[in-house]
């Protein structure tokens, strides 16, 4: 109904949820191999978990699939900030073996402020008749959670809260997820702790989790710590999407998901649009289709980029000599596109979809207002200076938690 609103948490909202921030995200590759030497080895995410997906297809199938093995990966604590699954597999589970399209974002996940806010916010997707793929709890991840789509097609995921990963790096037991939860649950539902303690109570021991060791010798000196890699993710997103059609696509993404629109651009006759979940100038950002033949990214994937934010601009200049050193192709694209953020490079993965890398993105105040296109710092792709001048905002927004490593 049109005007209404509802009570979150004793604050009056135009939906029963907020969204707070993106939480992970993911992709569907071709080469699970590379794709983990890229991930992991390169970007240094760690392994959290492992999905194995063989045991839903026959023999005969699973040959001509080749690897159904997922993995999802951390750059923090939380048990996963971005998978990589296997794209022939996952097609074929969702019907598309033949038909594969151009979509190979696996997720775009974001996180709400409560379950009640999953629970009300999947009750509020149905009634409004909303593409809904599925709902209920993952495993591994621990997460309540929906998934709608957006009009393309990619998979929208909110959920609330996620595990934790503490100091020992194990992710918590498959045998602690007793119950397969395929809907919301009804509430309210027992705590995580209480979980947790049922499980040790049963003699679950606590350690037989995933753990993945870091698979390079820490050689760099990265801010005074030694490090495998001479930089540290310290945040994901944003996330670009290149649509069919951007007032359809802004209009999910803003009046259903409830983002707010930062600023639109025109680029080269291209409408773009840039949303933002919190603080940060966008989390996420709508092209069209058309804009990426003329960019030259890879026409088989729906997905610009994924953006990787380092902890400092040294890290960034360092991060492209090691990558390049390792044999990653490496782009700079026109800065016009990418308003709230300065230098950045993109790391182009085996199945070509683009990692931007960057480390500073211009914060959102009280008034909802962009700091005006006048006064953004002029960037040249072909002279990166050795030091930056700080902005008002620079290392502000989300901060890492917990060491580097």
């Amino acid at each position: 109904m049109a005007g209404e609103t509802y009570c979150v948490d004793g604050v009056r909202l135009a939906r029963p949820f907020r969204i707070r921030r993106l939480g992970h995200f993911g992709v569907n590759v071709a080469d699970m191999d590379a794709a983990r030497r890229f991930y992991e080895r390169l970007l240094g995410f760690r392994i959290s978990d492992r999905l194995d997906f063989s045991g839903r297809f026959a023999e005969e199938q699973r040959v001509r699939l080749g690897s159904c093995v997922g993995y999802f990966s951390r750059h923090g604590t939380e048990h996963h900030s971005f998978v990589f699954f296997p794209r022939r597999a996952i097609d074929a589970l969702y019907g598309r073996e033949n038909d594969p399209g151009e979509v190979t974002v696996n997720q775009i996940t974001w996180q709400v402020g409560s379950l009640r806010e999953v629970v009300e916010g999947h009750e509020w997707f149905k009634s409004r008749g909303a593409r809904i793929n599925r709902a209920g709890r993952d495993m591994p991840g621990s997460n309540w959670h929906f998934y709608p789509l957006d009009p393309d097609g990619h998979i929208n995921e909110l959920f609330y809260g996620i595990e934790q990963v503490g100091w020992d790096g194990y992710s918590k037991p498959l045998a602690m997820h007793k119950i397969k939860y395929q809907q919301p649950p009804q509430l309210p539902h027992r705590s995580e702790y209480a979980e947790v303690q049922s499980g040790y109570a049963e003699g679950i021991e606590s350690r037989a989790g995933w753990k993945q060791n870091e698979p390079l010798e820490e050689s760099y000196d990265v801010g005074g710590v030694l490090l495998a890699r001479p930089f540290k993710v310290v945040r994901i997103g944003p996330v670009r999407l290149f649509v069919k059609d951007l007032e359809t696509s802004l209009r999910f993404y803003r009046d259903e998901l409830g983002l707010s629109v930062t600023e639109e651009i025109v680029w080269n006759g291209h409408r773009c649009a840039f949303l933002r979940a919190s603080t940060e100038h966008h989390s996420l950002a709508l092209y069209p289709i058309g804009l990426r033949g003329e960019l030259g990214l890879s026409a088989h994937t729906t997905l610009f980029s994924f953006g990787l934010q380092l902890a400092g601009y040294r890290q960034l200049r360092d991060s492209v000599a090691f990558l390049e050193s390792e044999g990653v192709a490496i782009r700079h694209l026109p800065p016009e596109l990418f308003p709230g953020i300065d230098y950045c490079a993109f790391a182009l993965d085996p199945d070509g979809h683009a990692m931007q890398l960057y480390y500073y993105m211009e914060q959102v105040g009280w008034d909802g207002r962009p700091r005006p296109r006048e006064l953004r710092p002029k960037v040249d792709n072909s002279a990166w200076p050795q030091t930056v001048p700080a902005h008002p905002d620079t290392y502000a927004g989300e901060a890492f938690l917990g060491p580097w490593n």
